[in-house]
């Protein structure tokens, strides 16, 4: 079991706005979510930033993986700003196994729960392709398994993930500074993975066979991700 913490305890930052409806509060307009194609996939690509976000899989898997430790800037609800070192973790080319964001705001004094669910049901499909993954991690629970060419304890900005648009991979794509942690690897599995994301961008080319979009009353975590079945790329 790998625990990621961060001793940051207050992001804030995403308020949802009274727009005549309680329903498509802000994280959908700062996520840019894209539209749903009539096949049910997802052609457009997921952000979601300054907030903090629920996230559970059964599983993520992905080549060129990197991992450091960087500085996010954050606001507090009181407007008031500060710094913290989330661990930002990034995919060059990735699959996932079903997909859970939940966020809680308060709406007019009252609790509700934003949730969105990518995916299907079955623990063994790793359905959701993506490229370019990056997640900032405030604390994650899970089986972290590394292969490849794998390096421990690196410098954060000799990290290479994150491909360019000729295949290639940036210089310092976590942007993390320097003498900060690091680590990579040519394939990273991470199992039943339930975190605490402030941002989390799966760009482009974000294929999905299910899309939910739900806004539920009172304070609801995503479900417990259940063990993956089968290996990454079966269907």
């Amino acid at each position: 079991m790998n625990e990621l913490t961060d001793q940051e305890q207050e992001f804030g930052g995403v308020r949802w706005r009274r727009a005549g409806a309680v329903a498509l509060p802000a994280l959908l307009a700062a996520g840019a979510l894209g539209q749903a194609m009539g096949s049910g996939a997802l052609a457009a690509g997921l952000q979601i930033q300054s907030g903090t976000v629920q996230l559970t899989t059964s599983s993520l898997y992905g080549t060129h993986y990197a991992a450091a430790v960087v500085d996010q800037q954050y606001t507090r609800p009181d407007g008031t700003t500060g710094t913290a070192h989330p661990l930002r973790m990034g995919f060059a080319q990735g699959t996932i196994n079903g997909l859970c964001l939940s966020q809680k705001q308060q709406i007019l004094g009252a609790t509700y729960t934003l949730m969105i669910t990518l995916g299907d049901s079955n623990p063994g499909s790793w359905e959701i392709t993506t490229q370019n993954t990056v997640l900032d991690l405030r604390s994650a629970t899970g089986v972290l398994d590394m292969d490849g060419l794998v390096d421990l304890n690196i410098n954060g900005p000799d990290t290479t993930t994150v491909g360019d648009g000729a295949g290639g991979y940036l210089p310092n794509p976590l942007n993390s500074p320097q003498h900060r942690f690091g680590i990579q690897a040519g394939y990273a599995k991470f199992d039943q993975v339930t975190a605490t994301v402030h941002d989390l961008q799966l760009p482009g080319l974000l294929s999905t066979p299910g899309l939910g979009i739900a806004v539920k009353p009172g304070a609801v975590d995503c479900p417990a991700p259940p063990a993956p079945t089968g290996t990454p790329g079966t269907r």
